[in-house]
């Protein structure tokens, strides 16, 4: 059982800046707190690479714990104000795409308080039923509901009156007429006790609860979309609910209606508009997902900017969550003389042990070494508190190895409220779009799988040993930044599994290498999909993967628009700009369950790539060992393709061998089934070892490989996997500029 947990606020940090750690304890009243220098991270201790190093700080020391809980589950809030507080009769109203309508009490409009009960509610029932409900501010209730479930995932137009001069309230849902299933009408009506406002915030796919701490805070998430609610002064007839329904600016023809909210405006922030003359205007909590059909897409357009009046809709999820928002615990203040490199409040508690990560950078515009390795905190976010090999019923398959867990993952099925990655889905089925770092991350710990940051310090430690100097710079440092970050290194050096890029990410790379700069690509499945950072919402990041890849969940069609920034999701092989063309290599294949070797190629024996293989013997085997899967090439690996975009004059000095049938082709590059397509009948199935001058002096090398960083501490560094990354290092460092041959 975890013990100890915490967060930081940001994970990128400059000398004299200041970072804030989040912590909770689950049972100890005490936990300890210390900084490390994480050096090399290992998913078994015996394997002898571990290394972390202790560092004073302010913090070091006993500190009480507390509880701090997650409030997961996302909605929409509006402000109270006078025009709410002077309802008498009135109607509301919204389309609504319920994704689990049986899954119990679920909100979809409310203006709510629990004691005494007051103010009104528009709810899905226990039954699955649309349900109105009010409170008379004395402990009296009324409610009606429409006896009939709704269908799963299908539009209707639900509303409910109450009727101040009659005493009487009414209840109504009405499938869209697109539907062809013939699903019924239903409404009900019936006399209620006297109704008293709220006199409390609106509140949109769920009721309020007060939390502990005597905050306002919801209860009952509705899963599914909502689309252009609207409130009324009046008890409206069905022809007028329809009519509202249906207008964008419905208080141009009706005066009673006092609030339209307008879900196609300001989507990539929490803004939601009211376009009626109130201006009851409200934000989302916990991001749910715009840029979502409406109730009225005709499928004509696919890009909600295109057409936003076919895109009003927000997807709600109950275990949405953006920000944990828990307090801060304590602060550390990055020295000036702090080395950059990876670091972490190491914390314990009962026996139980936690990191949380940062990145200390050298401060802006300046470095301390000619080598920078780029973190990817874009993908780590991305792959964060990963659940899919615990739901997904064909995981093991997939995977090829049998599914085991650790404490984190055991204590992450017991509290869903930590949220998930963009490889799960949602609880009502629909693929998770975010993931946010402003949570626990339980996947980024130095002692977990071989995975991600591990893997990647498996790279740092080699340098480390190598007495090599380095920086170390962020994926989100070179989304804000650009070219500008990296221009003043003679050679970048990449993680493992760079897998997610930003636009503005890539074209900082690509304009990197168009001068005088080298790249070396120690990893595989690089840069292969668009994502989306965004200033509204730091520290998340958005995933929505278009037709083609690996597909660990499908997205909606008519989805594929990012919400962040506007832009087509999916693999950067289909927009444009594949790997290939970046590093000369892309995804070719996966495959968990073993890894194979290299074998050298004619182009290393070409006096471009001598410098790489130097000390490395003609008919030299390289990477037969590992501690991911016993090779040097395994995982994930990339291939050459001069298709797309693999430069002409590259060398593949090494392609490698000894992959099982359990390493197969990816999606993207099947156009049919074959079962033919593995590591054991396919020569396709191999990484390539790449080199290539760029025009402005500089260069690429690319292993292909995510297994390769794991082969670079075999037998205490001495091996020719570390002895090549050594060569290509030391000769990317040197100024000596690299020539395109003619």
């Amino acid at each position: 059982m975890k013990r100890v947990l915490g967060y930081s606020d940001v994970w990128s940090v400059v000398p004299g800046a200041k970072i804030r750690f989040k912590v909770s304890t689950y049972g100890p009243e005490r936990y300890r707190a210390d900084l490390v220098r994480v050096i090399s991270g290992a998913d078994e201790l015996e394997r002898g690479v571990f290394r972390e190093e202790e560092i004073d700080a302010p913090f070091n020391g006993e500190h009480s714990g507390r509880l701090q809980p997650i409030h997961a589950g996302s909605y929409a809030i509006v402000p109270t104000s006078s025009v709410l507080d002077a309802l008498e009769s009135f109607t509301v109203q919204c389309w609504v795409f319920a994704t689990t309508p049986d899954k119990g009490e679920q909100g979809l409009i409310s203006q709510w308080r629990d004691d005494p009960a007051t103010g009104f509610t528009l709810l899905i029932d226990d039954g699955g039923s649309v349900a109105m409900r009010v409170g008379d501010g004395t402990g009296g209730l009324s409610e009606i509901s429409t006896g009939s479930p709704l269908a799963e995932r299908r539009w209707y137009l639900v509303s409910g009156s109450y009727d101040a001069s009659r005493g009487e309230m009414s209840v109504s849902q009405e499938p869209a007429a697109s539907t062809l299933e013939g699903l019924r009408a239903a409404s009900a009506r019936g006399a209620a006790r006297a109704f008293a406002g709220a006199k409390a915030p609106m509140m949109f796919a769920a009721l309020p609860a007060l939390r502990p701490d005597g905050k306002l805070g919801s209860q009952c998430h509705f899963n599914g979309k909502i689309d252009r609610p609207r409130l009324s002064a009046s008890v409206l007839s069905a022809a007028e609910v329809s009519a509202a329904a249906t207008r964008e600016t419905p208080h141009d023809q009706n005066p009673q209606v006092v609030a339209a909210w307008d879900f196609s405006r300001d989507i990539g922030t929490d803004a939601i508009l009211d376009v009626a003359p109130n201006g009851l205007h409200g934000r989302t909590v916990n991001l749910p997902s715009r840029g979502c059909k409406g109730h009225n897409w005709s499928g004509a357009e696919q890009n909600w900017r295109h057409a936003p009046q076919e895109y009003g809709a927000i997807h709600f999820h109950d275990d949405d969550l953006y920000d944990a928002g828990w307090e801060t615990d304590f602060e550390y203040v990055v020295p000036t003389d702090l080395r950059s490199g990876i670091y972490a409040a190491r914390l314990r508690a009962d026996g139980d042990e936690s990191y949380v990560n940062f990145f200390v950078r050298p401060p802006k515009g300046t470095t301390t070494a000619k080598l920078a390795f780029l973190a990817s905190t874009v993908t780590y976010m991305a792959y964060a508190n990963l659940q899919w090999t615990f739901h997904e019923r064909y995981a093991e398959a997939t995977e090829t190895f049998w599914t085991t867990m650790e404490k984190s993952d055991v204590f992450l099925q017991e509290h869903e409220e930590f949220g998930l990655s963009t490889y799960d889905t949602h609880s009502d089925g629909s693929g998770v779009r975010f993931a946010s770092r402003l949570r626990p991350v339980l996947s980024l710990v130095p002692t977990t799988h071989c995975w991600s940051l591990i893997a990647d310090t498996h790279i740092l430690g080699w340098l480390e040993n190598e007495g090599i100097d380095f920086d170390v710079i962020t994926d989100e440092d070179l989304h804000r930044e650009g070219v500008g970050l990296l221009e003043p290194y003679s050679a970048v050096l990449t993680s493992a599994h760079p897998e997610y890029y930003t636009t503005a990410m890539l074209e900082g790379l690509r304009s990197y290498l168009a001068g005088p700069g080298r790249l070396i690509y120690l990893g595989g499945n690089g840069f292969v999909w668009r994502c989306a950072l965004s200033d509204e919402f730091p520290g998340a990041v958005e995933v929505r993967r278009a037709e083609d890849g690996i597909r660990y969940r499908d997205e909606e069609p008519g989805e594929y628009y990012l919400e962040f920034s506007g832009e087509y999701g999916g693999l950067w092989r289909r927009l444009g700009v594949p790997p290939q063309a970046v590093v000369g290599v892309g995804t070719i294949a996966v495959g968990f369950d073993a890894s194979g070797y290299y074998r050298r190629k004619q182009g290393s024996f070409d006096p471009r790539a001598s410098f790489i293989f130097e000390g490395i013997g003609d008919d030299e085997i390289i990477g037969r060992f590992g501690h991911l899967g016993g090779g040097a090439s395994g995982s994930e690996i990339d291939a050459v393709d001069p298709m797309l975009g693999t430069p002409t004059h590259a060398l593949v000095v090494a392609s490698s061998e000894g992959h099982t049938k359990n390493t197969l082709i990816v999606p993207d590059e099947i156009g049919f089934h074959h079962v033919a397509l593995d590591g054991a009948q396919s020569p396709l199935v191999k990484a390539d070892m790449t080199f290539f001058e760029t025009p402005g002096g500089g260069a690429v090398f690319s292993v292909g490989s995510i297994a390769w960083a794991a082969s670079l501490s075999h037998n205490d560094y001495d091996n020719n996997v570390s002895r090549i990354s050594a060569n290509v290092v030391r000769r990317f460092l040197e100024a000596r500029p690299f020539a395109i041959p003619t």
